[in-house]
């Protein structure tokens, strides 16, 4: 999508942890705060067979299952040249069927505050497996998710057919006031204290458009990537999902299913920028204005 942000001098910080992961646990402005989450009681912890959140950046595997939750606890390489960050972690060889390898290829931009993140995932086993990676980013409390919807036209012999799922979970519900439904952009609000019937929220949907947002303070956050059409995307086919419960909220993005043949490798490559002064909004007409050109500054 071009250059990454304003032109001003590098302003972004990450940081990656070695002692778990891979991991980036903050991306934030100089001077100000984290834009993600962080679980404040597993600070520190490492070591163990219990899966742990962390908080901000982590590669999983789709689909979900027991193998999705390999608890990352152990120490990873972090390799630094040419303003690269090279995060790998252990084979994942204590789960049977797995023997996955997973890193993380981090690059902050010499002017702005982008990001690009190449998650790659590499399959050590003696056998083809088959899977999609999936990017999940833990978002600070108390602001919102923005996601496009398809284009809207009246339906005529070019629209005879669907432009993309939406998917629902046994928790979704549309009545929950932290949703809004527009006509172009679909809305997800963290909140502390929700009223609705479940504490968790989510949805999943195919995005052509290839961007999500978060909006907090004044701060925007835009993760990007590659649409690639026709691509076989898993749980019936959406490439963005997001979720909510009452400590954080996730920008998620997948990229297609594919089966890795024995040291097969897939990447999947995000970009990440920060905003600063974004005006605060509800409805299409503010993301229209407000959100969606930052996406197209990304």
């Amino acid at each position: 999508m071009g250059k990454c942000g304003p032109d001003f001098k590098r302003q972004g910080r990450t940081r990656c942890p070695g002692d778990v992961g891979p991991r980036i646990v903050t991306y934030r402005f100089i001077g100000s705060e984290n834009i993600f989450h962080e679980v404040a009681e597993q600070a520190g912890l490492t070591g163990g067979a219990d899966f742990r959140l962390y908080g901000g950046h982590r590669l999983w595997i789709s689909p979900e299952m027991d193998r999705t939750y390999f608890p990352d606890n152990s120490p990873v390489r972090v390799v630094e040249e040419n303003g690269l960050i090279r995060i790998t972690a252990p084979v994942e060889s204590t789960l049977p069927g797995s023997n996955l390898q997973k890193e993380l290829e981090v690059h902050l931009d010499e002017q702005g505050s982008c990001v690009t993140v190449n998650h790659r995932v590499i399959n050590r086993d003696s056998r083809p497996t088959k899977l999609a990676p999936w990017a999940l980013t833990m978002m600070k409390p108390g602001g919102k998710a923005i996601q496009p919807l398809p284009p809207r036209a009246p339906i005529d012999k070019d629209h005879f057919q669907s432009v993309g799922p939406m998917t629902l979970w046994s928790l979704t519900d549309s009545a929950d006031s932290r949703w809004t439904l527009g006509t172009e952009y679909i809305q997800l609000q963290q909140r502390t204290n929700p009223t609705g019937r479940f504490p968790e929220q989510m949805t999943g949907l195919y995005s052509p458009a290839g961007w999500g947002a978060y909006s907090l303070n004044g701060t925007g956050f835009v993760k990007s990537v590659a649409v690639i059409a026709g691509a076989a995307y898993p749980d019936f086919g959406y490439n963005f999902e997001i979720f909510t419960n009452p400590e954080f909220l996730e920008l998620e993005t997948l990229g297609p299913q594919v089966e890795l043949r024995p040291e097969e490798s897939v990447r999947h490559i995000e970009t990440w920028t920060l905003f600063q002064n974004v005006p605060n909004g509800k409805d299409d007409a503010w993301i229209r204005e407000a959100i969606a050109p930052l996406a197209f500054t990304s």
